[in-house]
């Protein structure tokens, strides 16, 4: 897959040089050096992924990818698949959290349909990039072939620099996909080393039998696919998903045209570990909004070198987090741009204890 391979090659480092000037202006503003925290943090890594020392409020896109998993007929869900297309068109019409929550935040929401098992109807604000009818169920073979996810990666690219070439200077990410919590547990725990126990979570609110199929088929789907670390593709396909893949691939298109990428929760940290696999400098182009309530989360934003922004007992997915987050990010461009520096400001500095009397 060529777009594939010309992508990661064309990712460079963020620009550190850019990010000590922003670091300076920080400093002089008219407050305590770093008194605000996480705000000041979000400046200057945008300001190091843009190459603008006072980066402006961007133009805001949340991405959200659907796909199925045919891991659902092991029982790990407590939905059934016909839920995706149903939220799809759910999504569509106005009417989920994610809907509410970028319209408050201002950014453009756009739905994806990267492997719903079904077909959906040609609608103005869905994008059909459709792989294949959901994946196969990963208990018994490869969830996919390697080719179909790199499919699904590709088509991640396109609908990333699709918005990106429109205006857009921030993407939140999301998903929807019944059985996606199954597995996201199985990637984290191959990248953390962690058993599957201590990652796995009851995603939609399984219970505790359910709870105990989720784990049974991560292990027998691991132990039979053997998926190697080393190659992030080989993993994808055999224990992923098309929505994760169609997500790795937008982050991958984020970090070429130094975009900030605003990952959610549980699965498009999934797809953040895999991209971060792919090339360790998109790590740096990531901004974690918050922290899940699925266990596994918190070893995803280890591996990935992440603090979370938010703490706010959240699981539900379809890229709610990024969007609440990105009020925030706002929030903090302003403090960079708007803000006084002490000359300005004509306000005295810190006297410095040499200056003491």
């Amino acid at each position: 897959m060529e777009k594939f391979q010309e992508t990661l090659q064309k990712i460079l480092p963020v620009n550190g040089e850019v990010m000590e000037k922003t670091q300076e202006r920080l400093d002089d503003l008219t407050k305590p050096p770093g008194s605000l925290g996480v705000m000041e943090w979000i400046a200057k890594k945008i300001a190091g992924i843009t190459n603008e020392v006072k980066p402006g409020i961007p133009q805001k896109t949340c991405i959200l990818i659907a796909g199925d998993h045919g891991v659902v007929a092991e029982g790990v869900s407590a939905y059934p698949s016909e839920v995706t297309p149903q939220m799809v068109m759910n999504f569509i019409s106005g009417g989920a959290a994610m809907n509410v929550l970028s319209r408050h935040a201002g950014a453009e929401l756009i739905i994806v349909d990267m492997g719903v098992a079904g077909d959906l109807p040609d609608m103005p604000l869905l994008i059909k990039k459709k792989v294949a009818y959901g994946t196969e169920n990963m208990c018994r073979g490869p969830a996919m072939t390697r080719e179909q996810a790199l499919k699904a990666i590709e088509n991640g690219i396109e609908v990333a620099e699709e918005v990106i070439q429109r205006g857009t200077g921030i993407i939140g990410i999301g998903e929807m996909g019944i059985g996606n919590t199954t597995p996201s547990t199985a990637i984290i725990s191959l990248y953390s080393g962690k058993p599957v126990e201590e990652v796995v979570g009851r995603g939609t609110g399984v219970d505790d039998e359910r709870l105990k199929i989720k784990i049974n088929a991560i292990k027998r789907a691991v132990e039979l696919n053997k998926p190697e670390t080393a190659d992030p593709i080989d993993v994808l396909s055999k224990v992923g998903g098309y929505e994760i893949a169609g997500l790795t691939g937008v982050i991958l298109a984020c970090a070429v045209h130094r975009v900030p990428v605003v990952i959610d929760g549980f699965i498009s940290g999934a797809a953040a570990v895999i991209a971060g696999a792919l090339n360790a400098e998109v790590k740096d182009y990531l901004i974690a909004s918050h922290l899940s309530e699925e266990p596994g989360h918190r070893a995803m934003l280890d591996y990935l070198g992440l603090n979370p922004m938010l703490y706010m007992n959240m699981r539900l997915g379809e890229g709610t987090g990024a969007a609440l987050a990105m009020n925030i990010i706002d929030a903090s461009l302003k403090i960079l741009n708007e803000m006084a520096t002490f000359s300005e400001a004509g306000v005295s500095e810190k006297i410095e204890d040499e200056q003491k009397v």
